[in-house]
């Protein structure tokens, strides 16, 4: 599929800038924040320090600067995120086109197809998901707006990992670690080359069960007005007593239809 991907992260890091325009003291503001995980949920001065590449005293200095703006609390020694951080990932979704332009078409998914669906793009190794429609079902992974999840164990980051150049790709997969979720997940990294070969010959992907059991995923690209890929059009289902071939042949059609749709508007 002759695609290209430079639109996908038109902010990725390493964009070039005047270094004029540089503020250093931004991008240490946000590393801290951006330094609080699942594995590192409160951390010390110290503790921030360390995985910002900084010293305990600016650490603290960031740290008490983000609790009295409001986006950090702290006792006094600990430190973590409030909700307002919230904020960030709410102005992208408010603001940005995409997730504002593709709504509507994702409502004629859901009915479609009777299935929850999603709008995806890639940021860094991470999906991230910037637009859904559809009931919500009980499911363990808490595909929410803005959730991340590594790119290879969905059908919309393998999609968007296959089309992608193929340097790119093995520059990523040379320094990717390939967790495993449940024991459907690939992490092989021969596996997911040949898997992703196959989804790239034919231009759209299908996962099952790879980050939770009993869940499928089915995904086109949506390519933009210069064919540019900017993100994944997918959805989501428990698989039930479907065959795989007769999921793919309910949605893939209404998936294809939608991509096409959009890809004036985009």
């Amino acid at each position: 599929m002759p695609v290209t991907t430079t639109a996908q992260q038109p902010t990725a890091p390493g964009a070039v800038l005047d270094k004029r325009d540089w503020i250093a003291g931004l991008e240490k503001g946000l590393s801290i924040i951006e330094a609080f995980d699942d594995a590192n949920p409160r951390m010390t001065a110290s503790q921030a320090g360390v995985r910002c590449g900084m010293t305990r005293t600016a650490a603290r200095r960031y740290l008490l600067t983000l609790a009295y703006l409001g986006y950090v609390a702290t006792d006094g020694k600990l430190f973590w995120l409030t909700p307002r951080v919230l904020r960030l990932g709410q102005s992208y979704l408010e603001s940005a086109r995409l997730p504002r332009i593709v709504q509507p078409f994702l409502q004629r998914v859901t009915s479609g197809t009777q299935e929850i669906a999603y709008v995806s793009v890639m940021d860094g190794d991470d999906v991230v998901y910037i637009a859904r429609n559809g009931s919500t079902r009980s499911m363990n992974t808490g595909v929410v707006l803005g959730s991340r999840v590594q790119a290879q164990v969905t059908a919309a980051g393998m999609l968007m990992l296959a089309l992608r150049d193929p340097a790119w790709f093995e520059n990523w997969l040379t320094h990717h670690e390939l967790k495993a979720y449940t024991s459907h997940t690939i992490n092989s990294k021969d596996r997911l080359r040949l898997e992703l070969a196959r989804i790239r010959q034919r231009g759209w992907a299908v996962s099952e069960q790879q980050l939770e059991l009993t869940y499928r995923g089915v995904a086109v690209p949506l390519i933009d007005r210069r064919g540019d890929l900017v993100g994944a059009l997918n959805v989501t289902m428990p698989m039930g007593h479907e065959s795989t071939d007769d999921a793919v042949a309910r949605v893939l059609p209404v998936l294809l239809e939608t991509a096409r749709a959009l890809r004036s508007l985009i």
